[in-house]
């Protein structure tokens, strides 16, 4: 019988494949870590054939631990990182894989805001142009790389082609293409109003046919079966954009469900019953055939504390030792100051500003390791209320949520979050949440549950609750305000430096 599920999930950085039973308990996981490339300041890309090599490592080390027979897994759901953009060429073969952390587009941005394009795309598409979206990085490539534009045969997103490696089909799906403001999201279809908003009216050829996430989108081919282990004619689905994946696989499949994902991403999104609010939010995506996703989005989140590790603390403790543990336990022995520095989480940009910078304020000579550890931490979870202020200024209502992603594996920073949201937020027992959501996908589509919601409550299970502090209200309500005023002050400065690293050459001005 058929009892186990394979979800793969695609991030910007590691791919990973894990093994799950109906139950959601994990048999095994693998994951393999990539590398960006930088070549021009804002550019980040990677190589698609590096890829496909990992995911095929990581799908064969994890058939091999799980011990399992590969013709007993039901059927393989993939989920991915949403925007950037990863291209075919006409032939179908790998082109280009450009990540959601590239800010080259900035300019550009910039000019449609001075020419009202947001005003065209909101209405259709709820959704402005933003430096890494697709469709704006599409229009970067049309006008500066017009040799690399002309070979583009497909353009999709990380687990499509992930789906398109192991089925040989070009397809994609509702979720990851309503995510990047390329669908009208009432109608969910391709509109070429919506197209001739961001000057691609000739580029709907472009776009792969759209299925739903739960569709099947073919099948694991014999060549793929030979060099994965995988059984061949293996039910691939459509899969996931992966903050909607993440938020399945915690828990969050009802309206009114609440899910922040502390990931290289700050993901804060709410369940609505249709596609309009009260207010603009930062993009929504439709995930199932009825309901959407509400989000305010940015890449400001837990990339900064492995920026930190990486850089400054790798090697610092012994081997048994992790090194984030180590910093939060750093962070912990601090007792919150008024005094305490703050950070922004600016390393890859803000939302709608691609200049913005990270940094430290209000160092002092007294202030140790710990206590710029610690204003990591708030300053992520600082950016998350600015999301979120959002999402219930427009409309959207929670009075929970879970944290899932990197950040909610620390014992500290779900503390920070419930005491800086000021809900209650609960963390589940899996770690690996975005591959949990592909597996109850794909579980769904082969018919094992009837929808996601059903999914996952068999599969889902909450390992720790958190409830705000209440004696650091008013602490925290006092840093925030600071936090955001800084950034206001710091806004123009940014634009000055930025302006003297030649963003779209990558040559100093």
């Amino acid at each position: 019988m058929q009892n186990y599920l394979l979800g793969l999930d695609a991030g910007n950085t590691v791919i990973k494949a894990v093994i799950f039973d109906r139950t959601g308990r994990e048999l095994a996981q693998a994951g393999e870590e990539g590398h960006s490339r930088m070549p021009c300041p804002g550019h980040v890309e990677r190589d698609l054939g590096e890829l496909w090599a990992n995911a095929k490592r990581v799908i064969r080390a994890c058939l091999d631990t799980a011990g399992i027979a590969a013709s007993d897994i039901a059927a393989i759901g993939c989920a991915g990182h949403g925007n950037g953009l990863y291209a075919l060429d006409k032939d179908g073969e790998p082109l280009l894989g450009i990540q959601s952390l590239d800010t080259r587009a900035t300019d550009l941005v910039e000019k449609w805001a001075a020419e009202g394009v947001g005003e065209q795309t909101y209405p259709i598409a709820r959704q402005r142009p933003w430096p890494s979206q697709t469709p704006t990085l599409l229009a970067w490539l049309k006008r500066h790389r017009p040799e690399v534009f002309r070979r583009i045969g497909t353009v999709f997103f990380s687990k499509d082609f992930v789906v398109n490696r192991l089925t040989g089909s070009r397809v994609s799906e509702v979720s990851d293409m309503s995510g990047a403001g390329l669908l009208d999201l009432a109608a969910r279809r391709y509109d070429r109003t919506l197209m001739e908003a961001y000057g691609l009216d000739d580029c709907m050829d472009l776009l792969p046919p759209i299925i739903e996430s739960t569709d099947i989108a073919g099948t694991v081919t014999e060549a793929v079966a030979r060099e994965t282990g995988l059984a061949a004619g293996t039910p691939v689905i459509g899969g996931l954009f992966d903050v909607v994946a993440s938020a399945l696989g915690s828990g969050v499949s009802r309206t009114g469900s609440a899910s922040i994902i502390a990931g290289t991403w700050s993901i804060n999104q709410v369940i609505i019953d249709g596609p309009d609010l009260d207010g603009p939010v930062f993009m929504s995506s439709t995930f199932d055939r009825t309901r959407y996703m509400a989000m305010e989005n940015s890449a400001t989140s837990a990339a900064n504390l492995e920026w930190l590790v990486r850089e400054f603390f790798e090697g610092e403790h012994a081997e048994s030792v992790s090194p984030f543990d180590a910093c939060c336990a750093l962070a912990a022995a601090v007792e919150p100051a008024t005094d305490d520095p703050l950070y922004h989480p600016y390393l890859y940009g803000a939302q709608q500003d691609g200049h913005a910078r990270a940094g430290f304020y209000g160092i002092a000579g007294w202030h140790t390791k710990g206590h710029l550890i610690r204003a990591l931490l708030e300053g992520v979870a600082f950016g998350h209320r600015q999301h979120v202020e959002t999402i219930r200024k427009a409309g959207a209502t929670f009075d929970e949520a879970v944290l899932s992603g990197g950040g909610s594996r620390s014992r500290l920073w779900p503390q920070i979050f419930a005491d800086l949201l000021g809900v209650p937020v609960s963390v589940s027992v899996s770690r690996e949440t975005g591959a949990l959501g592909a597996a109850i996908a794909a579980a769904t589509g082969v018919g094992l549950f009837a929808d996601f919601t059903e999914g996952a409550a068999a599969m889902v299970h909450v390992d720790r609750h958190y409830r705000p502090n209440s004696a650091l209200a008013a602490h925290y309500h006092r840093r925030y305000a600071l936090y955001k005023d800084i950034a206001e002050a710091m806004t123009p400065l940014w634009r000055r430096l930025s302006a003297t690293t030649g963003r779209e050459t990558g040559v100093a001005a």
